[in-house]
């Protein structure tokens, strides 16, 4: 497989002005940005002896890793196999997965799903007391394992409280990531400020990790928290790391769709345990585009939910599960059923009325299957992170997977390369930054929600020439608009990150004349393995 480098220029290196000679510091062994699954169990696999440091946008339990229900993929059942599970992977990535790393991800999963269960993870066992395991889209068998409809709360509270007491690791909420601080393709750390003063702090140290998940706020319709911007690709991007796979964006097929609410996601495990799609006249459609019928991967499933309303001049399905008894809906998805009857759908005998919404981010901060970049001493895990793993469409329940498997091989890297690394640091750099600023920025908010409509109505779900060409240009203007900006909040950086990452988006999206997962061209409409079955990236100059 083959790659299409973009070289893209970098108007600004960083977002703030500073100089090291004055700004507050402090000095450790490794800088995590990001407090999920991936960040936190990177830190619980490196050694105790590193002094590390997480550092969290919000609070330590805000994050999209808290979001997720259906559960994690790992081949446990007995007509299951890591062989298996790799084939599934392979097929649902529609041709671009990094075989290497999908590979690593089947072999590993098990042995971290016992040390999660070590750790305390009250994972749903069957009358065996053995694991619980379900079936998701695209999945060829059971393999996935659940706590209800909640698997990711469980397993974030569970690793956040371990992490909690350790010793070695310090904890800094409400702080934001503005940059990573280099010099010679080397990392030195990240400048961050405190999120309610301002106030600018270095926080030096020979390893960064990027743990700080996707961009799903580029979208209107998304079921990602306000946090997810893609600040960390944006920051990997202007020090020098490349981004690949960023067209491929993935949307959930089954998104609550209510006047109160359009962002509670419906989990695939819904459609795992028998749910049917009905359109607004009542008739299944699935059998009609796909063999799989309502467990087709995602992207099929998204496509079909959107031409029935397209067909129908709806904005919404039904999802249908009301041959299930209201015991078993509320034992097995206790917090979809609370939801759902709180907007007045008892699921168990009313149909949910959903539509597709953005959902998981395949591309971000390119990396090799150690979570390694191009840039010395930073890694990038889970979201924010591309290793090939999902290549064009995210098979389900693989995402929690991978910030277990990649961040404990970074907690390895760390163990082994950490004293060396160490060796060449040397001490703080010496960096005096200074950004002109002419103008200031009119209600970032505003100017948020105008990309965010931009990226929803023309680089969805289906997308032409014609549709991405009005974006590039819409969104060109905005990023010559905030050229020079003076960046003065954090809504300020955000939009600046968010404009800068869109535009790649919609050029990559440009860029890749075919349909292929969960990119869909309607002017190309099918796959041409001859001219694309190759990655698009983006190189940043440091």
């Amino acid at each position: 497989m083959t790659e299409l480098k973009e070289q893209t220029s970098i108007a600004e290196r960083y977002l703030l002005n500073f100089n090291t000679e004055e700004i507050p510091f402090e000095f450790y062994d490794v800088v995590i940005i990001g407090s999920g699954i991936a960040g936190v169990y990177t830190a619980l696999s490196a050694p105790k002896t590193s002094r590390i440091l997480i550092i969290t946008k919000e609070t330590i339990e805000i994050n999209n890793s808290v979001l997720a229900q259906g559960g994690i993929a790992v081949p446990l059942d007995q007509h299951d196999s890591p062989e298996l599970h790799f084939k599934d992977t392979i097929y649902a990535g529609a041709g671009l997965c990094n075989e290497t790393s999908v590979k690593v991800l089947v072999t590993e999963a098990a042995e971290n799903i016992a040390t999660l269960c070590l750790y305390g993870v009250d994972f749903d066992r069957d009358e065996g007391k053995r694991l619980a395991l379900t079936r998701e889209g695209a999945h060829s068998v059971n393999r996935i394992i659940h706590t209800g409809d909640a698997t990711g709360r469980e397993v974030c509270d569970t690793l956040v409280s371990a992490v909690s007491v350790l010793e070695n690791v310090t904890i800094k909420e409400c702080t934001y990531a503005v940059d990573l601080i280099t010099e010679n393709s080397e990392t030195k750390g990240v400048l961050a400020v405190d999120v309610e003063t301002m106030e600018p702090k270095a926080y030096y140290a020979p390893v960064v990790v990027c743990a700080s998940g996707g961009y799903g706020r580029l979208y209107s319709s998304t079921t990602n928290p306000e946090v997810a911007t893609g600040d960390g690709a944006a920051l990997a991007f202007r020090a020098g790391a490349e981004l690949m796979d960023l067209e491929f964006v993935q949307f959930h097929p089954t998104v609550l769709y209510h006047p109160e609410n359009k962002s509670f996601l419906i989990s695939e495990a819904v459609r795992g345990e028998g749910a049917l799609l009905l359109n607004v006249d009542g008739q299944r459609f699935m059998p009609s585009y796909h063999e799989m019928a309502e467990l087709a991967p995602r992207d099929v499933v998204s496509r079909a939910i959107f031409q029935e309303m397209q067909k129908t001049g709806s904005r919404h399905v039904y999802l249908d599960i009301t041959h299930k008894d209201r015991a078993f809906l509320e034992r097995r998805f206790p917090t979809i059923f609370k939801t759902c009857l709180s907007y007045g759908i008892d699921m168990s005998r009313d149909y949910i009325p959903v539509a597709p919404a953005q959902h998981y981010s395949m591309g971000g901060i390119k990396t090799d299957e150690w979570g390694r970049t191009k840039i010395k001493g930073f890694y990038a895990v889970g979201e924010a992170a591309c290793n090939g793993i999902h290549g064009a469409n995210r098979l389900a329940s693989n995402s929690l997977l991978e910030g277990l498997v990649f961040g404990r091989r970074i907690g390895k890297q760390i163990a082994e390369n950490l004293e060396e690394i160490k060796k060449s640091f040397g001490i703080k750099p010496k960096i005096k930054y200074y950004r002109k600023s002419s103008k200031k920025i009119n209600d970032p908010e505003k100017l948020k929600r105008k990309l965010q409509m931009i990226m929803t109505d023309k680089v969805g779900i289906m997308r032409s020439r014609e549709s991405l060409s009005l974006a590039l240009n819409e969104i060109s203007s905005m990023q010559k608009e905030l050229e020079g900006a003076e960046l003065t909040g954090i809504n300020a950086m955000e939009l600046k990150n968010m404009v800068s990452l869109a535009n790649l988006v919609v050029k990559a999206a440009l860029f890749r004349e075919e349909s292929r997962g969960a990119h869909y061209r309607s002017d190309f409409p099918v796959s041409n393995d001859e001219v694309w079955l190759k990655n698009i990236v983006f190189g940043g100059q440091s």
